[in-house]
């Protein structure tokens, strides 16, 4: 009798099969087996959403090895990963072998574990159910919304803004929160204000400082004192007065560990600490989970890394008590364990929380078998999942209440000490808090109620208020979740879709929102409102849940949204372009024309700016073309060039709103680049047996092959700078792909591999979707023994 178990990856089956040993015969899927095909069609709404599902060429290789597997096997486990994709997977693939008749006399049943090691594994095989269908309609439902979004929203997007790529259902949203956070920051104006300080001396000779918190009666909030005469005058009233320590405020505080991990705490976390984007921390995670070579034998070294659970089992709780208890002794070991409850209202979805199989495996004890990347996420796991079940770290805080023999002016002091380090022994939450604090962590001198202080000096500080900070991608996670918007397991793919598209470039880690995006989100604001409302799209949120729950009818979702957002899409077709170019313009003054409120164009003086839409990207343009030609791209200061229209250079492209250097477009003996004027690229060093290092030249990049010099937008400069860019990963691998411009044009490289770009594609169209068959092409010719060199093809 054999047993087929079908899983996701190659790696997977490779360290199950160990597990499992005769008998059993473990194949991968890679991933999903089959999508709905793009095109027009593939979701019938007149149909009760019927929905036509295509298996890919790369995947019917690997789902004919399935079928062939099957016909051959007596019993069939589907053991696709824990959640929502992996059920929908184990579900497609039991519909292509029941089309195939490969389950005649046979068994098949899914089952699922949360970590893969031998006992989660053969634990499992103890324990088959069969498909949950709830949580396959919730996949149906929000893949059929994704589908009829993308594929109704888009051409909208097209006629109505051309250059914009496409719109999502939760992408745009994300979008949003971006665009508004900087148009708050593009509004904020700033406003000064004072601190004030006393610096006193003890009658034993201690000296501290105490902040100012009551003059002459009245108290001193943060913005009370708004300039440096009024700081002044109270620095002056407060000096030739006795002070005296009126009371002394001691109390314990008490600090908690923070929950263990799970998707978006880890890729929150690992942003902060370890500078991970939410692709790399999920990629990273991926490799974790399915297994690390150690000592010859491929053991999971983390739980699912796609969770919204905070508990964890018994057995790990066990093991973890057992090793603080060995390591750090019973002082740092609570009498009882601490229970975490789990937030997520869908409990199907909500698996254990993320943590080590085996609490034993130190980060230490696996430095010589994990890459860099691999063991600081581990060491971040590990640590997180220790700290929470230690004890309390605990605080003695003194606060020091400073009067005047008046009574009318009072300085306060605040300082802690750290009694009891518990689980901050191992452990410490970062933090995106951007707001200033006291200085809680001083120590204060030893003093007694009643001592007469001498006030040494009066200390006086300029403050000025700050603009809210950008969005990094750890507090756009966190901001998403606290909106319900998205899921944890879909954060990483959301961010890298606003990259691809353009929406919004990275810099030092926080987003900025391009021109493109700003654009797209004004028109969604004003032409499709409740689609990009935050409620709207939580509460959508919340019935896909339901939907996993069985507590409603995917076709009923879909109705209730599908009538009114395809009236939309209807209505919105039917406006003129003039039209929506006006709302834009209406909307994005400022940002499109500054001071220049009457569009006045610089160069002729008598025409008017408008905002043109062009398939390269936005500019504004004069009326009066041809006879004046000025344009200039969007968000760009006035310049005093006058809109030059020379390709041979130096022309303004723009300026790098990320450095504040200008982006001039030049000519050289090998054609059309662009410079940043005042950076410089990293020199290398110097080569072995020479003196001098090498003199840093100019930041630059070379124009793709068939752009033209005359259409270059500030957008696609800021792309050209990203090179080489990561695009994603390639799936047969687990490598990066890179985007680059070569010798001989774009290409995408992966390990080894150089793959070429045709010319059919645009350079700034290439995204992990459109990377991976250009990449798998380029294998199957080295592996057909074809190659083209220089153009010609040869045989090896």
């Amino acid at each position: 009798m054999t047993s087929l178990v079908i899983v996701e990856s190659p790696a997977k089956a490779k360290t199950i099969n160990k597990y499992l040993g005769k008998g059993f015969n473990v194949i991968a899927s890679y991933g999903h087996v089959r999508d709905l095909p793009s095109k027009n069609g593939s979701v019938d709404p007149e149909n009760r959403f019927s929905m036509i599902w295509e298996v890919d060429s790369r995947s019917k290789k690997y789902m004919d090895a399935i079928i062939k597997e099957a016909k051959g096997a007596d019993h069939i486990y589907l053991a696709t990963d824990p959640d929502r994709e992996g059920e929908a997977i184990s579900w497609h693939i039991a519909q292509i072998l029941e089309e195939k008749k490969a389950l005649k006399g046979k068994t098949i049943e899914r089952i699922v574990f949360n970590e893969i090691t031998k006992s989660a594994v053969q634990n499992a095989l103890k324990t088959p159910r069969t498909v949950n269908q709830e949580l396959v309609d919730a996949y149906l439902a929000r893949r059929a919304l994704d589908y009829l979004v993308g594929f109704n929203l888009s051409p909208v997007l097209w006629r109505k803004l051309p250059g914009s790529r496409s719109a999502g259902r939760v992408q745009s949203v994300a979008l949003k929160i971006i665009v508004t956070r900087e148009q708050e920051i593009e509004a904020f104006k700033s406003q000064e204000y004072w601190s004030i300080a006393g610096q006193f001396k003890t009658p034993k000779g201690a000296e501290f400082l105490a902040k100012l918190t009551h003059f002459d009666g009245s108290k001193i909030e943060k913005m009370t004192i708004k300039d440096g005469a009024s700081a002044e005058a109270i620095a002056s009233g407060l000096k030739g007065h006795d002070y005296t320590l009126s009371a002394i405020e001691k109390k314990q505080v008490r600090r908690s560990p923070a929950a263990p991990f799970i998707t978006s705490t880890l890729q929150q976390e690992a942003s902060r600490k370890l500078g991970f984007g939410a692709s790399r921390t999920m990629q990273t995670a991926q490799k974790l989970y399915e297994g690390i070579a150690i000592g010859g034998e491929t053991t999971g070294l983390i739980t699912y890394m796609r969770t919204d659970g905070v508990q964890l089992s018994d057995e790990a709780v066990s093991q973890i008590r057992t090793h603080i208890q060995d390591q750090y002794g019973k002082d740092y070991l609570p009498t009882s364990p601490i229970a975490y409850k789990t937030k997520a209202k869908n409990a199907q979805e909500a698996h254990e929380a993320i943590r080590p199989t085996d609490i034993s495996r130190t980060p230490e004890s696996l430095r010589p078998y994990l890459d860099e990347g691999q063991l600081k996420l581990y060491d971040l796991i590990w640590k997180r999942t220790v700290a929470c079940q230690m004890n309390q770290a605990i605080f003695d805080q003194v606060s020091l209440f400073i009067e005047s023999e008046n009574k009318k002016h009072k300085f306060k002091a605040t300082g802690s000490t750290l009694v009891f380090d518990g689980f901050l022994r191992v452990y410490q939450e970062g933090t995106d808090d951007h707001d200033d604090k006291d200085d809680d962590e001083k120590l204060l001198p030893k003093v007694e109620e009643k001592d007469a202080l001498t006030l040494l000096n009066i200390l006086s500080k300029q403050h000025f208020t700050e603009p809210p900070p950008r969005y990094s991608e750890a507090s756009l996670v966190k901001k998403l979740e606290e909106l319900g918007i998205g899921r944890p397991s879909t954060y990483a793919s959301i961010i890298q879709v606003l990259q691809d598209r353009s929406y919004v470039t990275v810099d030092r880690r926080v987003f900025f929102p391009t021109d493109r995006g700003r654009i797209v989100t004004s028109f969604l604001e004003h032409f499709f409102k409740q689609y990009v409302e935050y409620d709207f799209t939580a509460k959508l949120e919340e019935q896909l849940d339901d939907i996993s729950s069985g507590a409603r009818s995917w076709q009923k979702v879909m109705t209730d949204f599908w009538k009114p957002f395809h009236d939309n899409v209807e209505g919105t077709m039917k406006i003129d372009i003039v039209e929506v170019i006006q709302t834009l313009e209406k909307d994005m003054e400022h940002y499109l024309f500054g001071e220049n409120t009457e569009h006045t164009c610089p160069k002729c003086q008598a025409g008017k700016l408008s905002l043109k839409l062009g398939k390269f990207g936005s500019f504004l343009g004069c009326s009066n073309y041809p006879e004046c030609a000025f344009t200039k791209p969007v968000g760009e200061q006035e310049s005093s060039s006058e809109g030059s229209t020379s390709v041979d250079g130096p022309r303004l492209i723009g300026v790098d709103p990320n450095t504040g250097n200008e982006i001039n477009l030049r000519k050289g003996p090998y054609g059309h680049y662009l410079q940043w004027e005042g950076e410089t690229d990293t020199p290398a060093a110097p080569a072995k047996g020479k003196r001098k290092a090498a003199v840093p030249k100019p930041k630059r990049a070379s124009l793709p092959p068939l752009m033209k010099p005359e259409d270059v937008t500030l957008e696609q400069a800021l792309f050209l700078k990203t090179l080489p860019r990561f695009v994603g990963v390639f799936p047969d691998t687990g490598e990066d792909m890179h985007l680059n411009i070569g010798k001989f044009g774009p290409y995408i490289k992966v390990g080894s591999i150089f793959a070429s770009i045709p010319r059919a594609i645009s350079l700034f169209d290439v995204d992990e979707e459109a990377a991976i068959p250009l990449v798998r092409k380029k294998i199957e010719k080295a592996a057909s023994g074809t190659t083209r060199t220089f153009g010609r093809k040869t045989k090896k």
